[in-house]
């Protein structure tokens, strides 16, 4: 069937006649709605879609405005970055076992990626996994895990061949984070918040089932992740934004504004609205196939633009900037890049140009594969792993 805007709208219309979201028990409406194919609707049928252009996802949030949701805040990673790795590369028992539960809610998702010694140079990472049998045995450290401590299922690479230059000995697996081995202990925040883990991995054993593509290939499978991400962080649209948040600050302090403060706020504003347009560009062209490396460039701007509002922010408020009511240690389930006061706001946008990719290595990515600049000169490009100086 070719799908339109009329054709879908009338779909959605059929769903809620069929489930009363006022009569029907939260859970059970957000699994109907997956089964009638209207949670990703350019996804397959059968997998929480109609196999319809994404942008008709637009009409389908449009008719089921008001309705319960999925939390999107708590299941941010497996709904930027684990589903639709599991689509491109999972095998069809794969997708249908995790996919459902992953955008219900009912399973939160993490990703162990970065290492204490690979962050910014991720394929450098030396987490361990030996095969034997039908399962996998592995060994290594994670760190700034966001959710590892709510997350049931992590997008976990590692290690398979140390013999082979950095990035050709990598494989991907999704990981039990209920599995024997597993700790997680959280990393304090400048904000005073635990977003962030540390997880460590010792003997943990995967069945071979729960690797994602072909043994080796764990790089090109990584990149899907990792661009995805960066469209989630910076790409995603948002009611709320950095810039909604200081324009409302600025229009309820009219005595401490000033003409620099005001020029400031003009000249970013324009720059947000840059940001918006671009990523409306953006998501149309993701309409066509899998996010390139352009979405490095709305990852980048958004931790600028960030920074940037929050400082503003904190120098309007003057004193009264840096006032935050609330430093005790917790361990939040979302993420709120602009949640709570001015203070938080301004500490937590720190983050923005680290997490997600750093801006250094963003600006490579930019340089390199959408510039068509030089690439950087890398001399162990082809100097087996286990080789490097570490």
């Amino acid at each position: 069937m070719t799908w339109d805007e009329a054709s879908v709208a009338e779909r959605a219309r059929a769903f809620l006649a069929e489930h009363d979201p006022a009569a029907t028990d939260r859970l059970e409406f957000l699994r109907a709605r997956f089964d009638a194919g209207l949670a990703w609707v350019h996804f397959p049928e059968g997998l929480g879609g109609l196999g319809a252009p994404r942008e008709l996802q637009a009409v389908v949030d449009r008719e089921l405005r008001g309705t319960p949701d999925n939390r999107p805040g708590r299941i941010g990673i497996g709904l930027g970055m684990a589903a639709p790795t599991i689509l491109a590369f999972g095998t069809e028992e794969q997708k249908k076992r995790f996919l459902r539960p992953l955008w219900t809610g009912e399973e939160v998702w993490c990703q162990l990626f970065s290492e204490p010694g690979a962050g910014s140079d991720l394929a450098t990472l030396a987490t361990r996994a030996v095969r034997e049998g039908d399962e996998w045995v592995i060994d290594g450290q994670k760190v700034w895990t966001s959710s590892a401590h709510t997350a049931r299922w992590a997008i976990l690479v590692a290690r398979t061949d140390p013999d082979v230059p950095k990035h050709r000995g990598l494989t991907y697996f999704i990981c039990d984070m209920h599995a024997p081995g597993v700790e997680v202990r959280p990393l304090r925040q400048i904000t005073g918040e635990a977003e962030f883990n540390e997880v460590f991995l010792t003997g943990v054993r995967l069945p071979d089932s729960l690797r994602l593509g072909e043994v080796g290939d764990g790089w090109r499978v990584a990149q899907t992740t990792l661009m995805n991400e960066r469209v989630a962080i910076g790409g995603t649209p948002s009611r709320r934004t950095m810039m909604s948040v200081v324009a409302e600050t600025w229009r309820s302090r009219p005595e401490l504004r000033t003409h620099d403060l005001h020029q400031r706020l003009l000249k970013l504003w324009v720059d947000a609205e840059v940001m918006r347009l671009t990523a409306v560009r953006l998501r149309e062209q993701l309409a066509a196939g899998h996010p390139g490396p352009e979405g490095s460039g709305m990852k980048l701007a958004f931790a600028r633009l960030n920074q940037e509002l929050s400082g503003l922010e904190v120098e309007l408020l003057r004193e009264d900037g840096l006032a935050y009511d609330d430093w005790t240690f917790r361990r939040p389930e979302t993420v709120d890049f602009v949640g709570r006061e001015a203070g938080y706001r301004y500490l937590r946008a720190k983050g923005n140009s680290i997490e997600g990719g750093t801006s250094e290595i963003l600006r490579n990515i930019i340089a390199e594969r959408v510039l068509g600049l030089p690439a950087e000169p890398r001399a162990d490009k082809d100097v087996a792993w286990k080789d490097l100086p570490r």
